[in-house]
């Protein structure tokens, strides 16, 4: 089966988002990563609701929209209304996790959770059954382009025991620092899919890159 891969428009051209979107729609990515940051959450702000919207209008591929926010339970709606088929929550920033993940099912969405570096996949074991995606922070969220940190394998293959123990369906994502490298070490671990954002858009080939992850 072939790697996921969902390339972070975080790393595209915002002067030419139309042009990148589309890009990715002739390419083999599968999904669309949109990274949400509020400056409160992470330190950092990338855009918001209009700008996904827009993306929205453009894109032919699943958009897998990550918030890094504090309160995400008060834009779920929105954030469907503006394109979202899978949404992701911090760990870190819900109270109550199991309720957060019954709103976005309400809403139709598939269910995310994000886990910073410092987390143990151990805070999932009660709830892996409602979690479609785990997304797997290999570097501290807030910015593009960082290194990766190489714990992020380990803590895959223990999330891949995690899921498969409790026979979830669990998918396992993995975001930052990936390239055809880390790539390969954490689809070997058992990785099921891959954001990768400067990787993609900073080299010379694009669509060519995609499909060399998507072949791991």
């Amino acid at each position: 089966m072939s790697t996921i891969i969902s390339p972070s428009v975080l790393a595209a051209d915002f002067a030419n988002l139309e042009r990148d979107v589309k890009l990715l729609n002739q390419s083999k990515a599968e999904w669309i990563h949109i990274d949400i940051m509020d400056g409160v959450f992470v330190p950092n702000i990338s855009f918001g609701l209009p700008v996904m919207k827009a993306i929205h209008k453009h894109a032919e591929k699943p958009l897998d929209v990550h918030l890094m926010i504090v309160n995400p339970d008060q834009y779920v709606e929105d954030f469907k209304n503006a394109g979202a088929e899978i949404l992701t929550v911090h760990y870190e920033a819900c109270t109550h996790l199991h309720r957060t993940l019954q709103l976005i099912k309400s809403h139709g969405m598939k269910t995310g959770v994000a886990l910073n570096p410092h987390t143990p996949i151990d805070v999932l074991s009660e709830v892996i059954n409602e979690i479609d995606v785990v997304l797997i922070m290999s570097v501290n969220p807030g910015f593009g382009g960082q290194k990766f940190i190489d714990s992020a394998v380990t803590k895959v293959a223990k999330l891949k025991k995690l899921i498969t123990n409790h026979d979830a369906d669990t998918l396992i994502e993995v975001d930052g620092g990936v390239n055809t490298t880390t790539g390969a070490e954490l689809v070997k671990a058992g990785a099921d899919a891959l954001v990768a954002g400067s990787f993609v858009f900073k080299s010379d080939d694009p669509v060519k890159t995609i499909e060399d992850l998507n072949n791991l």
